[in-house]
């Protein structure tokens, strides 16, 4: 019996917070069996050329990009920052490259403010050397600024610097102005792809929305939700799960794979073949899968 299709649909490179070149990240897909391929780096499409020219033969690249989003909580209470993931559009489309462009300022902003902040109460950091540590074209985000800390020697590791010092709501926490995720729903779907919700419920990264919420980007024009992620409980996947089905959303699985600044491998979890082939039937104009 022939061997499924292994699919991970949520992976970083160097062009935002991850550790591998996109070469590199095509590469350790390779070596672990990945059979389909997604980069979707924060806010930017920068590798996309890299890693379609790094595939081995027979491998497919979806490219995509994951977007920094704002969203009701469907509780009455303030807006919470979530992830939506978009594939397959068109690069080239004015609104996505705007938004990306805007996207990415404000990264940079944050990341300079937080350094300032940190450095301000003694931590050996310097916000200039931090940038410096950026691949050149690269989206900042917090995980440069935690490979700092641990180069310092303030921790002892990306995820005790997040624990500790970085996380939402930490005193050197600097929010952005995030998109409203109807608008990059809408954005996405504008430029030809489709989009899928990001780890709805990872609780232990702070507040989430609730699963009516999801229900209502369904009807928006969201294709799928992330249901199998590292930072998914049994009983969030369940719901997410029964949710996908009451709504006709495509439950998808992947790792969110980040190099070493995490410690989930590539493929720890994945999507099912059905999933992806009934999620491409929303790609209208966007860019086509890459195969190698």
């Amino acid at each position: 019996m022939p061997r499924r299709p292994r699919i991970d649909l949520h992976t970083h490179s160097t062009a935002s917070d991850g550790t591998d070149r996109p070469a590199e990240l095509v590469a350790a897909a390779a070596a672990a069996g990945v059979d389909v391929l997604a980069i979707t780096d924060h806010d930017t499409t920068a590798g996309w050329a890299e890693a379609a020219a790094a595939l081995p033969p027979g491998m497919r690249l979806l490219r995509g990009a994951e977007f920094s989003c704002v969203s009701p909580t469907g509780r009455g209470d303030r807006d919470v920052a979530v992830h939506l993931l978009g594939y397959q559009f068109d690069p080239e489309h004015p609104a996505i490259v705007a938004e990306q462009a805007r996207l990415r300022a404000e990264r940079v902003e944050r990341l300079r403010r937080m350094t300032e902040k940190m450095a301000a109460d003694g931590y050996p950091v310097d916000p200039e050397a931090v940038f410096a540590m950026l691949p050149e074209g690269a989206s900042a985000g917090r995980p440069h600024l935690a490979r700092a800390l641990v180069a310092a020697g303030v921790v002892g590791s990306v995820n005790e610097a997040f624990a500790t010092l970085l996380y939402n709501g930490s005193p050197y926490f600097v929010p952005k102005t995030d998109t409203p995720v109807r608008t990059a729903i809408d954005m996405v779907r504008s430029a030809g792809g489709f989009a899928v919700f990001a780890h709805p419920l990872a609780r232990r990264r702070g507040r989430v929305v609730e699963p009516k919420v999801i229900a209502e980007l369904a009807h928006a024009g969201l294709a799928g939700v992330e249901v199998d992620h590292p930072d998914h409980g049994p009983e969030d996947r369940e719901l997410l799960r029964r949710l996908a089905a009451d709504t006709g959303l495509v439950a998808t699985g992947s790792s969110d794979y980040h190099g070493t600044n995490k410690t989930t491998p590539i493929a720890l979890e994945t999507t099912a073949p059905e999933a992806l082939e009934q999620l491409l039937l929303d790609v209208t104009t966007g860019v086509e899968v890459v195969t190698g």
